[in-house]
Order: C-alpha cells, then structure tokens, then sequence
C-alpha cells in the first residue's frame, strides 16, 4: 500500500504544536534458532548463502528507506536501534553498509545513538570490535542468564562461558553497552538469580535491562507452559532483589525495566516511553509517525521474502493507522508511566495535540488512589503506581 501525503496534511481534530524528536528502528529477522519465549517477527536461518542474502536485505531495507523519506522530509534523526531476530548475523561489512545507506539519506544529529542487538552465540573475537568501527556506538547483549541451566531451558544458542567473553568483548570495545537478563525463569531460586545479578555487575555494565519471562501469545511456551515456574510472589521478591543489587550498583532503575548509570539512559527506548516517534524500515516493523494534526501507527510485512520483493517496488507498507483520538491518552500513558521521572504534562499535549482536559478526570483518580504523583507542573507514578503500573495505565482507556 502507498500513503497519500496531502491527505496526511490535511486538517483534523489534533494541534501538535511540534513535532516530537524521530528516531529510526530497522529490523534484522534472521535468528539462528527461535527461542520458546520469542514473539517478535524472527525467522530461523535455514539457508546456505547469508552473505548473498544479507546483501538482498540491505538492498530492499534502502528501497523501503527511500519510499519513506517523503514522511520525514527535513526532520533529524536523534537515535538508530537495529533490532531482530539476531542483528548480529549480519558481518560488520553488512552492519556499515546499512549504516552508510541511512546517513547517505538521513541528517542523523552529531552525537546519534546507534545501538545493535548482539546474541553471544554469534560472537567470534574481534567481532563486536568491527561493529564499532563500522558505526555503531551502543551494544545491546541478549545474555538472559549466566547459568547454563536457564539457557537451556529458555532455548538459548550460548552457553555460560560465550556470554561472559561476549560481555567482557563488549566492554573492550564500547563506551556505552546493555546486558539484558531474565528473571522468574523455570526453576529459578531467588539465590540463583542474585547468582546472575552479581555476575552482571562484576563487568560494571552501563546499562542493565531485566525482564520478567512471560508467556507471550503464539509463542512455543504459550501452548506449552514450562514447569516450576516461581509463583508470583516469588517473582515480586525477585523484583525488590533487583532494585536492591542495581541500587547497591549505583545503577538508577530510570523506566521499569531498565537501570543506568548516569549518562547511560539509552536514547533510542527513552524516544518510545516519551512518545516520540520512529521510523520503521524492515520485515515486521512498526513505525509511529506525527503530523500537524494527525498521529499514524505503521507496519512493514511481516515475512522476509515477501518484504524483500514488495519494498524493491516501494510497497513495503502493509498497514497504517491513524490513532483514533479517544485512544491517544491510553497510548501516551503506557509509555509515558513507565518513567520513573514520569511526564511534563505540557509534554501530553505537545505528542498528543490534545488538551489537558482530555486526561484531568483519569489524572484526579489516580492521584487519589495513591498512584501519581505532582510536582508542579510534572506528573510521576508514587511507588505504588510502580507496582501496580497496568491498573494506572488502565485509568487512561477509553
């Protein structure tokens, strides 16, 4: 499908007085083998040519690249986050390709986040070295547990050992980098996830991103449930272990699952929690795009083969929305309350373009119920509203 610009111009019911700050998502779906808890549009590798394939996918990302410029004309970009899949499949001669093609036909601000997702079971020596050289500034490592045991059962290609040369790698080479981990894992004690945290903080990382397993529809562990599973008090305490070793670390819990050290926040996720907006370029992503008065929702085909073809004739488009405005406060607020800090309620209707009035009613019962809280014109979620954060975001539906 093709967008028709002027009709994206024309007036409506929204006055956003700006434009928020673009970042740009681009999707990478080849992944070695899908992991059991995996939702995300990625596809195992089962041919023999990656280099050739690699080179069509480049090729069909800059079509789908230039088929969208005309949504963005003049607008800088402030982050780039290339996700999978596993990003890290792709060589660093790939990864520089990409990154030249986006600079060639983007203005990226001087200091742009670029952050890869890379998998420990792809590292060889040197790798991670070569993704910098090519352009990369930020590394994002799935290491999801450091025991051998957990990475099993969570379907992982890596083992212990290739994790932590993989992170010590990242180290040596980065300036900024992430560790993801996992907690609540089949079988996981509470003593065997602070066996995971102090392993992870051993390496002093910048950044630390720790998700809860959930069982995510159509996915492997949604039609078969793994066992011994910790129940969910088990899971609360493993939180407040969280908070509590990432604290001692020095380390902020800034968004609900990610900790930092200062001048580490990740760029790129802060332009999603704030509602701002991205580009999406490849098979399966998603994209949100504002105009003056208008807010659009976008996604790419979801299948490899068929995006590569569509987006070599500038039909990589398979749907685009405009947010209805009755779900524009439920949208902002399930990013914005994730922030520890919150939002600036001049924020709300600068993204949004709508009044104030439209989110005064839900913003009087949540404070009542112990959930936000201001600090003049900056709204935040208390600690209650942190724990209870699905229940204060529902107060925004429409």
């Amino acid at each position: 499908m093709n967008l028709d610009l002027a009709h994206l111009m024309r007036p409506g019911t929204l006055q956003l007085s700006a434009l928020p700050p673009l970042s740009v998502y681009v999707h990478l779906p080849w992944c070695l083998k899908k992991c059991p808890y995996c939702d995300f549009n990625s596809h195992e590798w089962r041919g023999q040519d990656l280099q050739q394939a690699e080179q069509a996918y480049l090729d069909a990302v800059c079509a789908d690249l230039e088929a969208s410029l005309p949504l963005i004309w003049g607008r800088s970009v402030q982050s780039i986050f290339i996700g999978g899949g596993t990003p890290s499949l792709l060589s660093p001669a790939g990864i520089e390709r990409l990154l030249a093609d986006l600079r060639a036909r983007l203005r990226l601000v001087a200091d742009c986040e670029i952050t890869l997702e890379a998998n420990p079971g792809t590292f060889e020596q040197d790798r991670f070295k070569a993704f910098r050289q090519a352009g990369v500034t930020r590394l994002s490592i799935g290491v999801q547990s450091f025991d051998d045991r957990f990475l099993k059962a969570l379907g992982r290609v890596h083992d212990r050992e290739q994790a932590l040369a993989a992170v010590a790698e990242a180290a040596r080479c980065f300036d900024t980098y992430n560790i993801d981990l996992m907690y609540a894992l089949p079988g996981q004690s509470r003593e065997d996830l602070s066996a995971d945290l102090q392993q992870a903080l051993v390496f002093n990382p910048p950044h630390l991103s720790v998700y809860h397993l959930t069982m995510e529809p159509n996915t492997y562990f949604a039609k078969h449930p793994p066992a011994n599973l910790p129940d969910e008090d088990t899971a609360y305490d493993m939180l407040d272990m969280i908070t509590a070793a990432t604290g001692a670390a020095e380390m902020q819990r800034y968004e609900v699952s990610a900790y930092a050290r200062a001048g580490h926040r990740c760029e790129h996720n802060l332009n999603y929690w704030q509602f701002g907006d991205y580009l999406g370029l490849g098979a399966g992503a998603h994209g949100k795009l504002s105009f003056a008065h208008r807010v659009l929702r976008t996604v790419k085909l979801r299948d490899p083969q068929r995006y590569m073809e569509a987006a070599k004739a500038g039909q990589a488009l398979a749907q685009a929305d405009e947010v209805k405005r009755a779900d524009l406060p439920f949208e902002f607020m399930l990013n914005a309350l994730r922030l520890r800090a919150g939002f600036e309620l001049g924020q709300f209707t600068e993204r949004t373009g709508l009044p104030l009035s439209a989110i005064q009613k839900a913003l009087e019962q949540a404070e009542s119920r112990g959930l936000i809280e201001r600090d003049g014109a900056q709204i935040k979620p208390t600690e209650r509203g942190f724990d209870f954060l699905s229940e204060l975001q529902a107060l925004f539906l429409a």
